[in-house]
């Protein structure tokens, strides 16, 4: 049937709303010469074939959905939506006529005008906003409404010739089970997007009344089938059947003679449904045609199979069969159609055409289409043909002959009536040998491309995977940056906090920093989060040329759940000059990497090529991903200072024990014998050179102030001082346990550093009366360690000056003159040593000695002023 051309021939245009007609509201329906069309709107027209032009056209009060012409007395019955079913004659004459002009006509291009003929509110035979379709059986009114949570199947009285038009009442009910609700979010029902479909079949034989099926609405079936489907009871009762395929995809079926005797027998009204399958998919047709063709069959044209089309393209086959033992049993098959499927009818031969959205099409349900595995089976597969023809929304089978010559009609989505004439000779009835065969390789060819879609589905679900991975892992990394980001007052949800200690790897002294970092929030750190720390030196301030200054550590952070805390312990120095540059600032950041993330989220073949690209580890990544700074930190040497002289014997903590002596020192010293002097550069300094000395003088309510819960009750306020400056050491727990206001340590260099606190009264400086003060003074023979030491403490106490400014309500009262006099000793003191600087610069080595002597002089002076920190 591929190679069939229809011969098409429009009939008539009409109007239809922008972008075309709808599929499952529109109709078409023949009775005699006339055709009744409903292009969806509230009209009717009626076209004469004969003619070849419109004779009328009906108006309805609300959209059409449904036509339906019965067999006795030739009634035309109309279902408008929310409205209910007309009932009229379709003899335009017998009504009451409104003339109107061209534009009142229906046609766009007819030039004959019509009759418009208005229909009367009283042609509504039964008035129901809930009705969706119905069926017309003899003498009875078959409707299906839709309740809230069911749908109801209703049987009716029609009225008798000369009666009222009006049902004589309702003589059966029952409800239909459904899957999904039929109301809104207010309770009242929705519209459906598919309307169901309700059929009448009556089993065949010689003493059916052909008046039952011969309306538009039924069909005939097979005895044998008949009775499989719907039972013992419907067949010998000769019952007609009310078959309903419903929008949510299940066929369900009531014997009519059950359902006019429901109300007199008692039991369960549900036992009268019947549901004979589940398409999973609207149902949008339903038929029978004739399969068979054995000799048992000759002169038996009624149909043996029942089709089902659903809107996506399902079709089910219902045909009587035999099993193991010769029992006849209903056998049921499903095939796939390309979809959506618009509208279908059956015809002569085992053929249904079915319309989709690209094209009409014809398959074969006879035996003769693809060769089955037994007779009277129905084929393995079904191959539709198409027939050239495309976009129609309805569709009707106006006449057949033996010879094969088929006349469709159609209406197509653009408002055009059409008729379609099929050559369909008994030689071209089925496909060919050859044809088979292509089939077959066409199966094979399919089979084959199914292999590479799923191949290709495969991975294409791995990168959907990957993907929304990916999504997780940003949105939990943006929540990370809402919390670190917030601004919130008070310790941040993950916080990294750093502690310096000695240690002796390979006999030298290293300086090392300790990090933990810790989650206590309710988010993880996961892929692709990494904690970056930064050591800047000294030097780098003063000089940034220097790239080697500043080092970078990325540690890959791996998963940091709630409540988990990461150690991480990392040199800080000696650098390759075996010097250790103080003070050192150490920033921590969490850093979010988009390359590692991203990168697992492209497709299989990306990711493969890229894997390889990473961060470097010895750079700060800045331009793939988030950076979040968690801390900063200033180590200098008060951080750094060890106290051996606090050190318990055969203590292990090379925080508290002093350096590692010079290993040339060590043996030298063991041949000069125990009461030799050490021969060091810091013996001899501390020999030759006498102690340098820094003090700085604060006040001491500023101070008590300033450590707040440092400073307990039982703890003085030079050793909470005390306690306060060390806070980074290792050696603080010792020093809080002591109570200690004073103590010896060892610099890094080697150097001894003497640090005492204590609470002294400054009289020359109040007006009141003494100053309480707190004076902190550094000791060591090393200038460089006491330079070191003294810019530690001052830097404390401007932070501390900076932070208390706010709280303080103001200086206490102080001797201005007296002010004045030590600020201009101290200018006077600048402008010598500015002196002395330039005269090193230019004088010989006579008198080089006693400058430098003086310059030390002076230094000392300006480290120990008689200002005070207020």
């Amino acid at each position: 049937m591929a190679g069939l051309e229809p011969r098409v021939e429009y009939l008539e245009s009409f109007r239809c709303p922008l972008g075309g007609l709808a599929a499952g509201r529109p109709r078409v329906l023949c009775h005699g010469a006339a055709v009744f069309v409903s292009a969806g709107s509230e009209r009717v027209s009626v076209y004469e074939q004969e003619g070849r032009l419109l004779t009328a056209v009906y108006s309805f009060p609300a959209q059409v959905w449904q036509l339906e012409l019965s067999a006795v007395p030739g009634l035309l019955y109309v279902l408008c939506a929310r409205r209910g079913i007309y009932c009229l004659s379709p003899d335009p004459k017998s009504r009451s006529v409104n003339q109107g002009d061209g534009s009142d006509r229906d046609s766009e291009d007819g030039e004959l005008p019509c009759a418009l003929i208005s229909v009367d509110p009283d042609a509504c035979l039964l008035p129901d906003a809930a009705l969706c379709t119905f069926t017309v059986v003899a003498d009875k009114l078959v409707t299906l409404a839709q309740g809230p949570a069911h749908w109801k199947v209703q049987l009716f009285e029609c009225p008798r010739p000369g009666e009222d038009a009006r049902p004589r009442g309702q003589v059966g009910e029952v409800e239909l089970s459904i899957s999904s609700p039929l109301t809104g979010p207010l309770g009242e029902p929705t519209a459906p997007r598919f309307l169901p479909v309700l059929r009448c079949v009556s089993p065949a034989g010689p003493s059916t009344l052909l008046s039952r099926v011969q309306g538009s609405g039924g069909f005939l079936l097979e005895r044998a089938l008949f009775g499989l489907l719907f039972g013992v009871d419907a067949s010998l009762l000769e019952s007609p059947v009310i078959l309903c395929g419903l929008p949510d995809g299940q066929l369900c079926c009531v014997v009519l003679k059950t359902l006019v005797t429901s109300k007199l027998s008692p039991g369960d009204p549900k036992a009268l449904v019947k549901i004979l399958h589940h398409l999973e998919e609207p149902v949008v047709f339903i038929g029978a045609v004739k399969t068979g063709s054995s000799a048992q069959d000759v002169g038996d044209t009624h149909p043996d199979c029942l089709v089902a089309l659903g809107h996506d393209g399902r079709v089910l086959t219902i045909k009587a069969g035999c099993d193991e033992a010769g029992t006849l049993v209903p056998a049921l098959r499903e095939y796939r159609l390309p979809g959506p499927v618009l509208c279908a009818a059956c015809g002569g031969g085992g053929r249904v055409y079915h319309s989709t959205t690209s094209e009409l099409c014809v398959v074969d349900l006879a035996q003769g289409g693809v060769p089955s595995g037994d007779l009277g089976d129905p084929p393995s597969l079904l191959c539709p043909a198409g027939l050239g023809v495309c976009s129609v929304v309805t569709l009707s089978v106006l006449s057949e002959v033996p010879e094969g010559d088929v006349r469709l009609l159609a209406l197509s989505t653009r408002g055009r009536l059409m008729t379609c004439r099929l050559q369909l000779s008994s030689e071209v009835s089925g496909p060919t040998r050859a044809a088979a065969a292509s089939t077959g390789q066409k199966i094979k060819d399919l089979l084959s491309g199914i292999g590479t879609v799923s191949e290709r589905l495969s991975s294409l679900r791995k990168a959907v995977e990957q993907r929304n991975k990916a999504l997780t892992c940003l949105n939990e990394a943006m929540n990370v940056s809402c919390i670190l980001l917030s601004g919130r007052e008070g310790p941040k949800p993950i916080s990294c906090t750093v502690t310096t200690a000695w240690s002796r790897p390979q006999l030298q002294d290293v300086l090392t920093a300790t990090f933990w970092l810790e989650n206590s929030s309710g988010l993880c750190l996961d892929r692709g989060w990494t904690l970056c720390v930064q050591v800047l030196t000294s030097a780098s301030a003063s000089d940034s040329d220097m790239a080697s200054a500043a080092t970078t550590y990325t540690i890959p952070v791996d998963r940091l759940g709630p409540g988990d805390r990461r150690e991480v312990t990392l040199p800080l120095g000696p650098g390759e000059d075996g010097v250790l540059h103080l003070p050192l600032t150490v920033s921590c950041a969490l850093h979010y990497s988009l390359r590692e993330v991203m990168g697992g989220a492209r497709a299989p073949s990306e990711s493969s090529k890229d894997s390889s690209d990473e961060c470097c580890p010895d750079v700060l990544p800045e331009q793939d991903g988030i950076s979040l700074p968690l801390c900063e930190h200033t180590v200098d040497v008060l951080w750094c200072l060890r106290f051996p002289g606090l050190a318990p014997a055969h203590t292990q903590a090379p925080g508290l024990l002093g350096p590692l002596c010079d290993p040339v020192d060590t043996f030298l010293g063991s041949f000069l014998g125990p009461r030799s002097e050490p021969t060091g550069p810091a013996s001899l300094r501390a020999k030759f050179l006498p102690p340098s000395v820094a003090t700085i003088k604060v006040s001491a309510e500023l101070l008590r102030a300033a450590l707040g819960d440092h400073h307990s009750a039982g703890t003085s306020l030079d050793c909470a001082a005390l306690q306060w400056l060390l806070a980074e050491n290792a050696a603080l727990d010792v020093v809080r346990a002591r109570q200690l206001s004073s103590v010896q340590g060892v610099a890094p260099d080697g150097a001894d550093v003497h640090l005492t606190v204590r609470e002294v009264a400054v009289t020359d400086l109040g007006a009141a009366g003494p100053l309480q003060t707190v004076e902190i003074q550094v000791q060591s023979s090393s200038p460089a360690s006491l330079c070191g030491t003294h810019h530690a403490v001052i830097g404390r106490l401007q932070r501390m000056v900076v932070e208390q400014a706010a709280r303080i309500p103001g200086p206490p009262d102080l001797r201005v003159q007296c002010l004045q006099q030590t600020y201009s000793s101290h200018e006077t003191l600048l402008r010598e040593v500015q002196t002395l600087r330039d005269r090193l610069c230019t004088e010989d080595e006579a008198t080089l000695h006693a400058t430098a002597q003086r310059l030390l002089q002076v230094h000392r002076q300006l480290r120990s002023p008689s200002l005070l920190l207020v």
